[in-house]
């Protein structure tokens, strides 16, 4: 794998989203296409929790709610701390759409609201969300992804709706499903966020 060099001092490495359901390989895609731009990862928390034993059954709708909107700003926050570039292995809609799918609308109608306004101002800073596509990568049942291919499609739906909705097309990007190569989905990427011709 190569890494970009950015020509001018001036320039700014770009600000890259990844979106999909679990399982859709946007972290080890983060990892790759971070490498190559020189920027950092902006992980997904509630990954490395799984990975530590967390249980969200474990938890209230309340504490999950909470949960969820902290999550989105802490990436926000980390997002709006990285000046010169970064690649996320989630977006602020994402937040919106497991809020949803969830049902918490429906708990919290001005909660949702403002959770919502906050993610498309936040996502209006990125210069481009890539959605990965579903069901093209095997669904591991490996304890940190929830393997019901079902459930992760209703997520996957929602995400892509709201990025329709909210992402500019400029910006939004939708990866071919005949892609699952890591370093094959970088350079699509690199190419359509204009860093390699």
């Amino acid at each position: 794998m190569y890494r970009i060099m950015v020509a001018a001092r001036d320039m700014r490495r770009p600000r890259i989203g990844l979106t999909g359901s679990a399982g859709v390989g946007k972290t080890t895609l983060a990892l790759t296409v971070a490498d190559a731009l020189g920027v950092p990862v902006l992980e997904e928390r509630m990954r490395a929790r799984l990975l530590a034993g967390f249980s969200l059954h474990a938890m209230t709708r309340d504490e999950h709610r909470d949960l969820l909107r902290d999550d989105s700003e802490d990436l926000i926050d980390a997002a709006t701390a990285c000046d010169d570039g970064f690649v996320s292995d989630r977006t602020p809609l994402d937040f919106v759409a497991f809020w949803l799918c969830n049902g918490y609308a429906a708990d919290e109608p001005d909660g949702t609201g403002a959770l919502l306004e906050r993610a498309i101002a936040a996502t209006e800073a990125w210069d481009a969300v890539i959605v990965l596509p579903w069901g093209v990568l095997p669904l591991l049942d490996d304890g940190v992804r929830y393997p019901n291919r079902w459930h992760q499609l209703h997520a996957q739906t929602v995400i892509e709706g709201l990025c329709r909705r909210y992402v500019p097309m400029p910006r939004l990007h939708f990866m071919p499903a005949h892609m699952n190569e890591p370093d094959v989905r970088c350079d699509w990427i690199l190419r359509h966020v204009g860093v390699v011709p």
